[in-house]
């Protein structure tokens, strides 16, 4: 196995991630009514995402917690999410920098994770 190093290897993580969160039956639904019909949109964004935090070329644009924001998630679905993910990594890479990806997607999970609880127990609406 190699390392995670060029956008094709980015497309690898990201296709075969989200095809796992597709057939989960705690994350599909979730993912699926906020998606609907626009995936291949999704992938694209994620592709330029990670491009850009793991291959350092920037071509994300954005605020990625905005999206994730009002979903009806909690500390489950977010073990859940690294787990499929790490998973995934470890099916197709190995190296420095897929260690990296699996340690800046638990650090954001838990960021993310951190904001939705906040939000959600002070009744407060999040800047969008």
């Amino acid at each position: 196995m190699q390392d995670i190093e060029t956008i094709e290897d980015i497309k690898v993580l990201v296709d075969e991630f989200y095809n796992k969160v597709r057939q989960d039956d705690l994350l599909k639904d979730i993912f699926n009514n906020v998606i609907q019909n626009r995936w291949k949109i999704h992938l694209e964004k994620m592709y330029r995402f990670w491009q850009t935090v793991l291959l350092e070329e920037h071509t994300y644009y954005g605020s990625p917690f905005q999206p994730h924001a009002k979903l009806p998630v909690n500390k489950e679905h977010f073990e859940r999410w690294k787990k499929l993910f790490n998973e995934t990594i470890d099916e197709n890479f190995l190296g420095e920098k897929s260690e990296e990806a699996k340690w800046r997607a638990g650090k954001m999970a838990e960021m993310f994770l951190s904001k939705i609880n906040y939000y959600n127990e002070n009744k407060n609406t999040p800047i969008l």
